[in-house]
């Protein structure tokens, strides 16, 4: 398994994932992108997390964008959470991956900022 799993919502939010393998790449630090649904496919979802060795988790979703906060009441690893503009100008997003329950934490970076999360995850890392 990868240092950093990155988890895209949908494969409409590939390119924001690309944009961060990019910068993991340019780090040499390992990672894998998995297209894996919180609504669509959540059991295959937990069974991921509970089997993965990643240190750090990049969930990347829009709208209701609850990915980032189902990976993180499923670990205790740390989530990074990427909102995506779609609807509402990935406000919606935003809102839904910052405002988690106490005991529940998810950082968050900007809308549609890939390069950020894999920053954060290498900070995390201490790789920079």
């Amino acid at each position: 398994m990868a240092t950093i799993a990155i988890l895209i919502g949908s494969e409409s939010d590939r390119g924001i994932a690309e944009r961060c393998a990019k910068v993991l790449e340019t780090a040499a630090v390992d990672y894998e992108i998995r297209v894996l649904s919180a609504h669509r496919n959540p059991a295959e979802l937990e069974d991921y997390i509970k089997k993965s060795d990643a240190r750090v988790f990049i969930a990347i979703a829009g709208l209701a964008a609850a990915l980032p906060g189902v990976v993180a009441s499923r670990t205790k690893k740390p989530v990074i959470g990427v909102p995506v503009s779609s609807k509402l100008g990935g406000m919606d997003a935003l809102l839904s991956i910052v405002q988690m329950p106490k005991g529940v934490p998810v950082a968050c970076v900007g809308i549609d900022n890939g390069e950020n999360a894999a920053y954060l995850a290498l900070r995390i890392l201490g790789k920079v």
